[in-house]
Order: C-alpha cells, then sequence, then structure tokens
C-alpha cells in the first residue's frame, strides 16, 4: 500500500495520510494517543502529517509524547511536518502573522520539530505557504544543509502555485506539493497545480478533503447540491458519502494522497475504503457537476 516516484525512490508515502492538524481537540490521553497510532497503522496509513502551528503550536508535541510512550513505533511511520507560518500566539506575540523563509527561521522550527517529535529525522518538510519574500537559492541552501546534517530527508511544499513550485524545484528537488481539493473546492484541478504534478510524477498531498466537514453540514447552495448528488451515488455504490468523497480525489491520473482530520478510527477506515472504490468517469463528473453548479462547458 506505498508509492514511490522515480525522483524520491526512499519516500513512501501511504496512499492515506493522517492528519493531525486537529490532535489538541481530540483529548486523547497519552495511552490512547498511543492506541489510535497503532490503529492507524493497523489500516495501512503509515504516514502522519502535522504542522508547527497545529493545535497554536501544541499538536507535535501531544504526538511525540505518544513516540516517547512507544518508542517502537518511529520505525513504522513516515512523519511529515511544516513550516514558514509565524502565528500569533500568546507565546509567540508578532505584530500580525506572516511567512518566514529565511535560513535562522526554517533551520530554527525543524530542529524544535525534532525535539517535539522525539525524533532524529524528519521524513518530509513542508514549506507551509508560499512567502512573497523567499529567496529561492538560499532557501535551497537552507535545505541542503538540513539534508546533509541528517535533519531532514525530503523537502516539499504547500500551497503554492504551479510557478511557485517550479522557481524552488529549479533550485532543490521538491517531493510534492499539498494543496486543497474536495467536491466543494475545484480549485486545484484548474490551477495547474495537479498538471504540473503529473508532468513531474510527483504525488500531490490533498488537504481537507471532506471540504473542513462541509460536506456533511454545510447549508449553501453548493453543499447541499454536493450532498444530494453525493448521498445518490453512495447509496447506489453502497458506501457512504466520506468514503466516496476520498474516492472522488483517488480518481484522479496525479495519484493523489489524502489527507484525514478525524480522531476517529472509523473515520480512518472509510477513507481507507476509497481505496477499493474506483469511480467512473460519469460518476466523477456528476460530483464535479454538483461543485460547480453547471455541466462541463
Amino acid at each position: 500500500m506505498t508509492a514511490q516516484t522515480a525522483q524520491h525512490p526512499n519516500l513512501a508515502l501511504s496512499p492515506i495520510v493522517a492528519g493531525l492538524w486537529r490532535i489538541a481537540d481530540w483529548n486523547l490521553d497519552v495511552a490512547q494517543r498511543v492506541r489510535w497510532i497503532e490503529e492507524a497503522l493497523a489500516l495501512g496509513i503509515h504516514t502522519f502529517d502535522h504542522a508547527d502551528i497545529y493545535g497554536d503550536y501544541r499538536a507535535e508535541a501531544l504526538f511525540g509524547e505518544a513516540l516517547r510512550a512507544a518508542p517502537a513505533l518511529r520505525g513504522r511511520m513516515q512523519l511529515v511536518t511544516k513550516c514558514g507560518i509565524r502565528l500569533r500566539s500568546a507565546q509567540r506575540p508578532y505584530r500580525l502573522n506572516h511567512y518566514d523563509t529565511s535560513a535562522a527561521y526554517v533551520r530554527g522550527q525543524v530542529e524544535q520539530s525534532l525535539r517535539k517529535l522525539h525524533t532524529e529525522q524528519l521524513d518530509l518538510v513542508l514549506i507551509h505557504r508560499p512567502d512573497y519574500l523567499m529567496d529561492a537559492a538560499a532557501l535551497a541552501d537552507t535545505f541542503a544543509a538540513l539534508t546533509g546534517e541528517g535533519k531532514v530527508a525530503h523537502w516539499g511544499v504547500s500551497n503554492h502555485t504551479a510557478s511557485q513550485f517550479a522557481l524552488l524545484h529549479r533550485h532543490h528537488p521538491l517531493a510534492t506539493n499539498q494543496v486543497e481539493l474536495s467536491p466543494l473546492h475545484l480549485d486545484a484541478l484548474d490551477d495547474g497545480t495537479l498538471d504540473q504534478a503529473q508532468q513531474l510524477g510527483l504525488r500531490p498531498m490533498i488537504w481537507s478533503p471532506l471540504g473542513g466537514g462541509r460536506l456533511f453540514c454545510g447549508d449553501d447552495p453548493q453543499a447541499l447540491r454536493v450532498r444530494s448528488e453525493m448521498a445518490t451515488i453512495a447509496a447506489r455504490l453502497g458506501t457512504t458519502i466520506a468514503t466516496l468523497a476520498y474516492a472522488w480525489i483517488l480518481r484522479h491520473p496525479s495519484r493523489p494522497h489524502p489527507i484525514t482530520g478525524t480522531g476517529r478510527i472509523d473515520g480512518l477506515r472509510e477513507a481507507v475504503a476509497a481505496l477499493d472504490l474506483r469511480l467512473d468517469a460519469e460518476d466523477w463528473y456528476a460530483i464535479w457537476t454538483a461543485g460547480k453548479g453547471h455541466p462541463v462547458p
């Protein structure tokens, strides 16, 4: 259940990735966090997606406590994290939220992530958002230095446009671009990011595949249209709307890695079930049409 790219043969992310954005809201004690990780691994989910700012800078430490309690788990997983956003908080009273891809900041956040996650190396680090003040050549030097020190195995980006990805990729090989895609958020299908992923043979990671829960409870016209269409298709296929949403993403030829956002093991099972569900083109486009609110041109 793993896949490798020619450019990054040692990076084998699981087809479904477990997202830890909301781990601080799950209210799990250390033993429960260990058990959650073990159950995710048993389902074939062995890639865990973090960011330094998740949970008001607490998420990595919560996960790391579980790894410290059960250190053998580290060898069974890939750890992904992100940096580059300076987020205001009580502990970090910046004047405003802003981006920072300077060498000192990226290095500092990587080393902090290593400490919080109780690991000697991060499998993949992403620049969280495009920094308009990014010096691509200088950032590539930072990547090379941290890789040479054995602190980061692979690098990528998140939420970058195709041109922003190309700029940094020219200076240092990137493994992925993590972008938003769901039946409620279709921009990546048209903005060139998924086209670029196919062109380069680099599988994208997909965040918010369920529209942040709006797919199930949104009462706006788009959410109502999409939910109605997907409920009809899901009933015919004998599956759930959640599994159908993951299958819709997995159907794209860029071979994306959807990222879950749930602490429920049943929610992880619904995501994994999508690996055995392949939509035909008509069902895929029926969901696209509902999301767009109009037929194909």
